[in-house]
């Protein structure tokens, strides 16, 4: 189950969202060569990527930074950019472009910064703009808690999308980050879960100033929760549904 798109409509050409999708995807494929070679990724990953043993000896501070733009394979960057795309042209429409991006670096620091602590003498290195990605989803989450969200859900054989408020698959989410945190260890090998807990909760703090500079609430009952602009409205999908035959 993933989201493919929102009904939330842009004013404005999200720069910074499409410069930020393009840094990445970028970086990654200049990557590519590496991943042919694990000794020269790894070498790679321990001289960019967040080192969490390394940065409680004070060394390599910087990749609490560069270790959001670092990717580990096709399918880590494509999800990760899809979600910037359906979530971060919003808040760069709320916000503006320069606050946006440092809002979005923000929450990449402290994604970073909540998975070191998590696990300070962890020397397995930490990767991916999902900390950051996960505080535009925090952020949306505060600023457009009903917006619909199409999300494409797949069980074996079994295709269909469904049309949800933000908020049941942001909140969907971020449990799922939270259980899945608690129940595996910090320290080793797969996902950075408390990377991802930490920025959605740091995205929901430094998105609140502005939320509350509008009203509050006050915000989200002139719109009812919805964005300040009329939403799209998609035709049918054309993804199908397709059922077993019977013999």
């Amino acid at each position: 189950m993933f989201p493919i798109r929102d009904h939330n409509p842009s004013n404005r050409t999200p720069y910074v969202t499409y410069g930020l999708i393009a840094v990445n995807v970028l970086i990654y494929l200049a990557m590519l060569p590496l991943f042919g070679d694990p000794r020269a990724l790894q070498s790679f990953y321990y001289d960019w990527a967040l080192i969490p043993a390394a940065v409680s000896e004070g060394q390599l501070l910087h990749g609490l930074f560069t270790s959001m733009f670092l990717h580990g394979g096709f399918m880590h960057i494509a999800g990760n950019m899809l979600f910037l795309w359906i979530f971060g042209d919003n808040l760069e429409d709320a916000f503006g472009h320069l606050p946006f991006l440092g809002f979005y670096l923000a929450s990449g620091l402290a994604a970073a910064l909540i998975q070191y602590i998590a696990a300070p003498g962890s020397i397995v290195p930490v990767v991916g703009a999902s900390g950051a990605i996960a505080g535009v989803m925090g952020g949306y989450l505060l600023l457009f808690p009903k917006a619909r969200v199409d999300i494409l859900f797949i069980f074996i054989i079994f295709f269909k999308v469904f049309s949800v408020p933000a908020w049941v698959m942001l909140g969907i989410w971020f449990g799922l980050q939270l259980f899945n945190g608690l129940g595996s260890a910090a320290d080793v090998g797969g996902v950075a879960y408390w990377a991802h807990a930490g920025g959605f909760v740091a995205g929901l703090a430094l998105a609140y100033p502005w939320w509350t500079r509008r009203g509050g609430t006050g915000f989200w009952a002139r719109n009812d929760g919805h964005p300040p602009h009329p939403e799209i409205i998609y035709s049918r999908s054309n993804i199908p549904t397709v059922r077993r035959k019977r013999k």
